[in-house]
């Protein structure tokens, strides 16, 4: 089908306009339709833009120095700031406790004396740094927490050889060897089911409360743990005693027992071969700098023997980590926590979800 038009020469004048400017119209837009897109990066101009004028800033009035007055010479900035430690991760956690050391050192003979004691004895120093472990990165972190001097995590060293199960003549027990009176005033719990003393987690945090304590009364670190062995009110006497005869009253002025008098020099000597074990003929085990037990939540009264069987571990390897524990059964409302292996606590969450047999082969009851 064909479109007839008139001649050109028969279309009005005014017809022939608005034709024209209808095809110009209709070619604009439809070229307007055939370039619509997403705008591309502008083309660098061949010629700078115009600078758009601005009004210029009002000048600031000039100041010229009196002759008379000398210039400083600029010197070298000190670019050291002071009390920042190194970012750099430590090595292992012996590394970490090193860097942590805050106490002045303790000179003498009885501090040469114990270490030359440690260091006649290489396998005994081997056997209680391995012990320490299992414990010594929670009691790591505990003190760094609290911003206390890291010679204090070597305090088990010297008070059970980092053995939970210590009992001394006196009866007093656990890696921090507590006394069952000192050991109530702290909230750690002696009963038939358990002794708190002994348990990882409470005793430390109740020999840190008590020795946070005492560094409080005395304002001094070594008369601190002085105290911690020998009791507050016998070093407050000794202090006294001396204060009323004019003398100094500093931890190594005081008359005091002898176990006392050698308790800070052994802490120091085992901080000396902490810090530098070649120069005492020994060798460190290497413990990593991350924990080595994690906490598991009971919900329901288990057996230690279920416990360990769940875990993949034995029974005496649960004792080390949960050595408050007397009876062969955790109760739950009494003890809702345990300590695993790290990686154990993960195995037994998950073979205690697939568990469908008993957990407890007895039940305990409170009589009213």
């Amino acid at each position: 089908m064909s479109l007839c038009l008139p001649a050109a020469q028969s279309i009005p004048d005014i017809s022939r306009r608005w034709l024209a400017t209808a095809s110009t119209a209709l070619l604009l837009f439809l070229s307007g339709c055939a370039t619509t897109q997403l705008p591309e990066p502008a083309a660098t101009p061949s010629t700078p833009p115009t600078a758009t004028t601005t009004p210029a800033p009002k000048s600031l009035p000039s100041y010229r120095l009196p002759s008379d007055i000398p210039l400083s010479t600029i010197g070298t900035a000190d670019t050291t700031l002071p009390g920042v430690t190194s970012l750099d991760a430590p090595a292992d956690l012996w590394d970490r406790i090193r860097r942590g050391f805050a106490m002045p050192d303790l000179q003498g003979e009885l501090v040469q004396d114990r270490e030359q004691w440690y260091a006649t004895r290489p396998d005994y120093i081997q056997r209680m740094t391995e012990r320490s472990s299992r414990y010594l990165f929670h009691i790591v972190e505990e003190i760094e927490r609290r911003n206390m001097p890291m010679e204090l995590a070597l305090l088990p060293f010297i008070e059970s050889a980092f053995n939970p199960q210590a009992v001394s003549s006196a009866r007093a027990a656990g890696m921090w060897q507590f006394m069952p009176a000192t050991g109530e005033s702290f909230d750690l719990r002696q009963n038939v089911f358990r002794d708190d003393r002994r348990d990882v987690l409470a005793s430390t945090r109740a020999a840190l409360d008590y020795l946070q304590q005492l560094h409080g009364r005395f304002g001094d670190w070594h008369l601190a743990l002085a105290a911690y062995n020998w009791g507050q009110g016998n070093v407050n006497r000794a202090i006294t005693r001396n204060q009323r005869l004019g003398q100094p009253t500093g931890y190594t002025d005081l008359t005091m027992p002898a176990e006392t008098r050698q308790y800070v020099p052994k802490l120091q000597a085992v901080k000396n071969i902490i810090a530098r074990p070649e120069a005492y003929n020994t060798t460190l085990p290497l413990i990593g700098n991350h924990p080595f037990f994690d906490t598991v939540t009971l919900q329901r009264d288990m057996d230690v023997a279920v416990i360990a069987r769940l875990a993949g571990i034995s029974e005496a390897d649960f004792r080390v980590l949960n050595p408050s524990l007397k009876q062969p059964m955790v109760m739950a409302a009494g003890t809702p926590n345990i300590l695993l292996p790290w990686d154990n606590a993960v195995i037994f969450e998950e073979a205690l979800s697939r568990h469908t047999g008993p957990l407890a082969s007895w039940t305990a009851w409170v009589v009213p």
